[in-house]
This record gives C-alpha cells, sequence and structure tokens, in this order.
C-alpha cells in the first residue's frame, strides 16, 4: 500500500557527527553558493529542486542536511517515497558547531 504521508525520523547534528564515519550517504540540499560557503566534509551537494532526480548508488542510509531543516525534511521526504532510508538533520547547518569545508 502506498502511503502519501512519509514519516522520516529527525536526528541531531551530535547524532549525525557520531555517524560521519560509518558507511552513510551525507546530501547537503541547499544551493551551490550555500554549499560553497561552508559544507561538512563528505556531504555532497544535491539542491532541493534536483533531489527528485537523485539516484542512489548503494543502500546506505541518507542524512539529508540543509540551512535549517526544512528544505532537508522535504528532500528526506521525496527519498524516502524513493524506498531510500533516510534521516532529517534537524536545524541543519545552523545547528552544526564542527569544523566546516570552504567559507571563510
Amino acid at each position: 500500500m502506498f502511503h502519501w504521508f512519509v514519516k522520516v525520523p529527525n536526528v541531531s547534528t551530535s547524532e549525525l557527527k557520531s555517524q560521519l564515519n560509518q558507511d552513510i550517504v551525507l546530501l547537503d540540499v541547499r544551493t551551490p553558493a550555500e554549499y560553497r560557503s561552508g559544507h561538512i566534509r563528505g556531504a555532497k551537494n544535491v539542491p532541493l529542486n534536483r533531489i527528485s532526480q537523485y539516484e542512489a548508488k548503494g543502500k546506505q542510509p541518507h542524512y539529508i542536511i540543509c540551512q535549517s531543516g526544512m528544505r532537508s525534511k522535504q528532500a528526506a521526504k521525496i527519498l524516502a517515497k524513493k524506498g531510500l532510508q533516510v534521516f532529517n538533520v534537524k536545524g541543519g547547518m545552523n545547528a552544526w558547531t564542527d569544523r566546516v569545508i570552504g567559507g571563510k
């Protein structure tokens, strides 16, 4: 049975940090300019407006992040409907307190 409303679990940035050395995929759904301004090492930039074309290359869990957690929630729901195991990073980059690549 197809479910129109997909529930996506939220994780904190500290939970994400504990998973970064595992076999996961981290998707940053912000715009390319936002991504260049600073992103988490290993994150792949797939802007929200292109998320429906994203093709997973494996069965790894996908952690989705944006600036605040709103766009990532939308993206996570789209990917969950495609059958991927997804987690929304609540608070997004606004809540991330560790190092970033790029930016100032």
